[in-house]
């Protein structure tokens, strides 16, 4: 790696026991930061569901709840694309470690140190950095967790309209009670169409950008 054509020498017994321990740590440091991801999913979920319950509690209920919540599930999804940039750091030196040193070790015996794998692994010590953009995050995240909480708040909004406070009649009471003080019903409608294809194109390109990545690298599961 860089130029490096010295052979390294085969790690020793207390070398390959620094190496356990610290596969060890960035276990755990991966699964507290994957706690975290949790955490911020459940906050999206309950202020969902609160949002829900205050909305649909009679048929006379604004479904203006719905329309707000929007502005929370925004704020918690950047603070987990955010932790999960984090966590993506962690769960990447773990499965380098996995490909080149556990799965190695025990299938061959031989760690391969002339590949310098090892090289790659010193240099994301030295030299930290986020392995996927923000963006990349954000995509991410949708398709894992957010896709469903965005497609529940959406159809929630739409049913109240349709259904509530008596069924539907026209495309012009659909636009009445979407209007919200000022705000015509259209532009509100608008918006959140605006609102969910932004996610949308987000979370699709996102997916691209990772299956071309994946094809580029030599060993997809390799780190970021």
């Amino acid at each position: 790696m860089d130029g490096n054509t010295t052979p390294r020498k085969k790690l020793d017994a207390a070398e390959m026991g620094v190496l356990a321990h610290l596969y060890r740590g960035e276990v755990y440091r991966s699964t507290i930061w994957r706690t975290r991801l949790d955490t911020s999913t459940n906050w999206s979920v309950v202020t969902l569901g609160v949002a829900l319950s205050i909305t649909y509690s009679s048929p006379q209920a604004s479904p203006l709840p719905l329309v707000l919540v929007g502005i929370l599930i925004i704020f918690f999804l950047m603070i987990e694309a955010r932790r999960y940039r984090y966590f993506n750091v962690w769960r990447a030196r773990c499965r380098w470690m996995e490909l080149n040193f556990m799965a190695p070790m025990l299938k061959e015996g031989d760690l391969h140190l002339e590949e310098h794998w090892q090289d790659r692994l010193a240099d994301d010590y030295l030299h930290p950095r986020y392995h996927v953009s923000m963006w990349t995050a954000i995509g991410r995240r949708i398709r894992r967790n957010y896709f469903w909480i965005l497609l529940i708040q959406t159809i929630a909004y739409l049913g109240k309209l349709i259904v509530h406070p008596t069924p539907l009649a026209s495309t012009a009471e659909l636009l009445q009670r979407a209007a919200i003080g000022p705000v015509p019903g259209w532009l509100v409608l608008t918006v959140g169409a605006f609102y969910c294809l932004c996610w949308g194109t987000i979370a699709f390109i996102s997916e691209k950008q990772d299956e071309k990545r994946a094809r580029m690298r030599r060993d997809p599961l390799g780190m970021g």
